[in-house]
């Protein structure tokens, strides 16, 4: 008997100091002593992926400034939704997450049955960098204008294809948005990446497909592809040379890739406010532009609030195609 009053003494006194030592961490954040442990980066992309390179290269400038190392961890798997959830779930008060649009706007309505809501449990810390997508056709059938090509793609009807990396992704929703607002009507042929849908236009098993700037001009250069049109209302920055889709006959098309920062929905606001100016001070400043330019990003770095409008946006016109198609996460 004795000896089983002394076991539940020790254990009690041990869950005494758990709770402590939880209740003093969050007394850390609530008390602005803030971070008290390095800082994780989730990221859910492979490392030298764009996500991977976007977060390494904000988490040197991040630690300075907080004064705690911030380290960048991959947590790989379904286009990202995995580490999106991790960092949804997190407890600790010192994990946050480097995100594309898809993990932050659409997840839920691609597929119900995932873990989280982006909307619900994920709270916004600052856009990074947007850019548009590339409206990139095969040489063989982009042989005029932009609107030649226009002009040929509805005559081509459902004999054309274009290809994506999945679907819902991005790259599918805009196609679908385009389809609609240009009357041309090619089939989704859908493709394991990228890379791989460029390959097929080049081959010519594709005719037309929206790609990510620095891949799409890197087959333009070299003549295997052609650029009919950024995704962006204007011209961007990035390939000032190309024109944008309005320039060419579709109005009112206004579609951006883009990542940001984001947190846990329970973290204090304090805290998220402090870290919404200091990842965006850090963003805008000469040495991470730059970077973030070389990587193919136009610099965002916005509020908190400015991220949670974009979102908004997003999710409304990405969504609108979503149910408009009836299109569910494979």
């Amino acid at each position: 008997m004795r000896r089983h009053l002394l076991r539940l003494t020790t254990l009690f006194i041990a869950a005494c100091a758990m709770s402590t030592g939880a209740n003093a961490q969050n007394d850390n954040v609530k008390q602005g002593n803030w971070p008290s442990k390095p800082v994780r980066l989730i990221v859910g992309f492979p490392g030298g992926s764009s996500p991977d390179l976007t977060a390494r290269a904000l988490a040197e400038p991040l630690s300075k400034a907080l004064g705690q190392a911030v380290i960048v961890e991959n947590k790989v798997g379904a286009g990202g939704n995995i580490a999106a959830d991790y960092v949804a779930k997190a407890t600790d008060g010192h994990t946050l997450g480097l995100m594309i649009n898809g993990n932050m706007t659409i997840a839920k309505m691609l597929n119900p049955a995932l873990s989280y809501d982006p909307l619900k449990d994920l709270q916004p810390i600052s856009l990074i960098g947007t850019s548009p997508l590339v409206l990139t056709a095969s040489a063989a059938v982009a042989t005029g204008s932009g609107q030649d090509f226009f002009v040929a793609a509805r005559n081509a009807g459902n004999k054309w294809s274009y290809g994506t990396p999945g679907v819902g992704t991005v790259g599918h929703l805009g196609m679908e948005l385009l389809k609609s607002k240009s009357n041309i009507a090619p089939v989704h042929i859908p493709y394991p990446g990228y890379p791989q849908v460029a390959t097929g236009m080049i081959s010519g098993d594709l005719q037309l497909a929206l790609l990510p700037p620095a891949l799409a001009m890197a087959q333009v250069k070299s003549g295997k592809l052609k650029a009919i049109g950024v995704t962006s209302s204007v011209r961007s920055p990035l390939l000032a040379d190309v024109p944008s889709l309005a320039e060419v006959g579709i109005r009112g098309f206004n579609l951006e890739i883009w990542n940001a920062v984001a947190a846990p929905k329970a973290m204090p606001t304090a805290v998220a406010n402090r870290l919404s100016t200091l990842i965006s001070d850090i963003v805008r400043s000469p040495d991470m532009r730059q970077k973030l330019y070389q990587q193919g990003w136009q610099v965002a770095g916005t509020t908190g609030e400015g991220l949670a409008n974009r979102i908004k946006a997003d999710t409304a016109l990405l969504g609108g195609i979503i149910l408009v198609g009836r299109i569910k996460a494979e």
